[in-house]
């Protein structure tokens, strides 16, 4: 993939964002901070502040738990190949752990109840090992299956020995040659190599750092291993965006961005999907994930209705005020972005099957939608059940999203079938096969 070359932010929009890269570098004390803003399949600003030689953006940092969505990626593309499925027990894959029973899919979600940390010593502070030296036992089940979010390294881990596994060679070399290589990620590696940041911690009471340890992870690897400059961060921040290339079908990387156990209709909300956490931040969306190792913190988060991202890189332990949400933001309200012009476009249905139908005695209209799609929902300003719906090839139609996501629209001459629901064009039409039949006296 050749490097991009976004058109730059304007000058007051690049002030703007290096006042607060400055102010969070400042009042955090990070020793070294860099950080960017990404449009167009690539860095459209950066900086680097503190103790950061140029050009910034080569520099090397730990990226910690932004490893996990790229070992997501690689497990994704066995769920593609049909080699793996979301349903599958981890058992049939990683035989002997005590987590067979549960699925790949609650792994990637952090729903399968596995222990947060691998047994052991602080595995981000010591030389990891083998997955049979971990000694995984019973008491490494913590809650019941998709009991609750639960954010665990340790299942990251075991997805990382699951994709080396069925690619026979080490989870390093496979997410290099099918997820990093292809996406122009050449200066992302598993150890720091060139040019890199030390990984220090910065005492609480004073101005004095002391360095962090580095080491291979061995099987938690997967978990936060890899280092990578703010160049490559944007690359992926550019993937987030739907530049898959053909590391991923776009289709696939929808399919991870989608909360698992979380209420997105809320106002405000955490969550997380396959490999990527998803977030609701000012009314906005934001998909990506954070980092953190001993001596690093690390975030890529895009905004993929704006079709922006912003990416951080700094050398501190903790202590920063979150930078990436405020770099979005900042970069939302001076330039916001300026989507396609709406053009016609043939509707996936004949014409007269769209308008208005009744749920009972709620209005919902079924409206065409550009790429085939259909949707269906309350009329404007009223309560209800929305969602969209892409055609099958059966002729049927499946939920994209909403109350009735997974869910079968079958379109007849006069009426919608809908998870047991009949739509009718007039309030429980008695011409139509009402569940459960229509008073016979009629309206009165």
């Amino acid at each position: 993939m050749p490097d991009p070359a976004p058109a730059p932010v304007a000058a007051t929009t690049a002030r703007t964002l290096l006042a607060r890269t400055a102010r969070v570098q400042r009042e955090g004390r990070a020793p070294s901070l860099v950080a960017g803003v990404v449009r167009d399949g690539g860095l459209a600003w950066s900086a680097g502040r503190g103790d950061v030689p140029e050009p910034h953006a080569d520099v090397q940092f730990r990226l910690g738990s932004i490893s996990k969505t790229v070992t997501a990626v690689a497990v994704m593309r066995l769920r593609d190949e049909g080699r793996v499925h979301l349903d599958d027990p981890l058992e049939r894959h990683v035989p002997g752990t005590p987590l067979g029973g549960r699925t790949v899919g609650q792994l990637l979600s952090h729903l399968a109840g596995a222990s947060s940390e691998s047994p052991g010593g602080w595995w981000e502070r010591v030389p990891g090992g083998t997955l049979e030296e971990l000694q995984l036992g019973p008491e490494h089940v913590v809650l019941g299956a998709a009991r609750r979010f639960h954010y665990s390294n340790l299942g990251f881990g075991l997805l990382g020995e699951l994709v080396a596994r069925h690619r026979g060679r080490p989870w390093s070399e496979v997410v290099a040659g099918e997820v990093l290589h292809p996406l122009g990620m050449s200066r992302t590696t598993p150890r720091p190599t060139g040019r890199a940041a030390r990984g220090t911690a910065v005492h609480p009471w004073a101005d004095v750092v002391l360095p962090e340890p580095e080491h291979d992870a061995g099987v938690m690897d997967a978990a936060g291993q890899l280092w990578a400059t703010l160049t490559d961060l944007g690359h992926f921040a550019a993937f987030l965006l739907g530049d898959t290339g053909d590391v991923l079908a776009p289709a696939t990387l929808a399919e991870m961005t989608v909360p698992a156990g979380v209420d997105s209709s809320a106002a405000g909300w955490s969550a997380y999907g396959l490999g990527v956490q998803v977030m609701r931040v000012d009314g906005t969306t934001l998909v990506g994930h954070g980092g953190s190792m001993p001596g690093f913190l690390a975030g890529v988060f895009v905004d993929r209705a704006q079709q922006a991202g912003a990416v951080m890189l700094a050398n501190t332990t903790s202590g920063l005020d979150p930078l990436v949400p405020g770099l979005l933001a900042d970069l939302r309200a001076a330039e916001p972005w300026v989507g396609p012009a709406w053009s016609p476009s043939p509707p996936p249905v004949p014409l007269e099957v769209l308008g208005v139908y009744y749920w009972g005695p709620a209005p919902q209209v079924l409206r065409a939608q550009a790429g085939g799609l259909l949707h269906l929902g309350p009329l404007p300003g009223r309560p209800g059940r929305a969602s969209r719906f892409l055609r099958r090839e059966d002729g049927s139609w499946v939920g994209l999203d909403g109350y009735y996501a997974g869910e079968t629209l079958r379109i007849a001459q006069d009426h919608l079938d809908l998870a047991t629901f009949t739509f009718t064009r007039q309030p429980y039409d008695p011409a139509a096969p009402v569940p459960g039949g229509v008073d016979p006296a009629g309206w009165r």
